[in-house]
């Protein structure tokens, strides 16, 4: 790379706990010496674009890296609505106390988080106003988190529509533009990492009940190959069908434009909530930037 620094409009997919890639990827751009000036994220690119913009990822990485699974679950909460399972407020609550709120036109560097405007039947840019705010409304995958009523729209996941939110920044004036896709072809992976005997450790028998059936619900949302003349259920129904339809339109949105780099993720690399799994994502993603741009094997 030349001694002058290359600017970078970067654009972090969706897809779940597979998106803590994202951080992998940013650590491997920032340690070779590309300056991140714009990002643009759906869901889960959402989520750590907008953190990596606050200028506070490293608190955020140092505290899901520490997460085991019965964390991860006592972090989803029931909504007790019939438009989601679960309504997100914990986790952005966390968020909140943890890193404090910002504005999203406060940030230091563009960003743009994608959701999908249920009312107009199109995707949606949010670059004004609370920063947790609009990355709760890219998260709200359809039927698991609640939708989110935000600035007059009635919103769910960017992912829906767009997948991978690559049109935010063309009109950047930066040197390259670098795509992060979850979507990425299925490779084979060694067996997950299991926290053994985590649900007994949980305090009293209706949070274990909680917890059993948040499992038993990741469970039917993971990749895993199904049994032989298994009877499909209505979750891997659900499931399956939004990410074939997600992994078709990442592939018609990646054709549609050119970037200097695209790193992907492989599809089946974990579970939507195994964040759990934070190192091996983290250094997954750190091992695909690097191949990507040409120094991995």
């Amino acid at each position: 790379m030349s001694k002058k620094q290359k600017t970078v409009s970067l654009v972090l997919g969706s897809g779940g706990a597979r998106g803590l890639a994202h951080i992998g990827v940013i650590k491997w751009l920032e340690e070779h010496g590309y300056v991140i000036r714009s990002i643009a994220g759906s869901s889960m690119g959402a989520l750590v674009g907008g953190i990596y913009a606050t200028g506070k990822l490293d608190i955020y990485e140092h505290w899901v890296r520490a997460l085991r699974k019965r964390d991860v679950m006592q972090l989803l909460d029931f909504a007790y609505s019939r438009a989601g399972l679960f309504s997100g407020d914990r986790i952005i609550r966390k968020l909140r106390d943890m890193l404090g709120e910002t504005a999203i036109e406060d940030l230091s560097i563009s960003f743009t988080a994608v959701a999908t405007d249920l009312d107009a039947h199109r995707e949606i840019w949010l670059t004004r106003g609370s920063l947790f705010d609009a990355i709760r409304a890219s998260m709200a995958i359809p039927t698991v988190f609640t939708p989110v009523r935000y600035q007059g729209h009635l919103l769910v996941d960017g992912g829906l529509l767009n997948p991978v939110p690559i049109a935010p920044t063309l009109k950047d004036v930066t040197d390259m533009t670098v795509a992060v896709s979850l979507s990425g072809k299925e490779e084979k992976f060694t067996a997950r990492r299991k926290d053994e005997n985590d649900t007994k450790k949980i305090g009293n028998s209706y949070q274990r009940a909680i917890v059993e059936f948040i499992e038993g619900l990741q469970a039917r949302f993971t990749r895993d190959e199904p049994e032989a003349g298994a009877e499909i259920n209505v979750f891997d129904l659900m499931s399956q069908s939004y990410e074939a339809m997600e992994n078709l339109i990442t592939r018609f949105k990646l054709a549609a434009y050119n970037l200097d780099c695209l790193v992907e993720i492989p599809a089946n690399a974990c579970g939507i909530f195994e964040f759990y799994r934070a190192e091996e994502m983290i250094e997954l993603g750190y091992e695909r930037a690097q191949r990507s741009f040409g120094q991995g094997r």
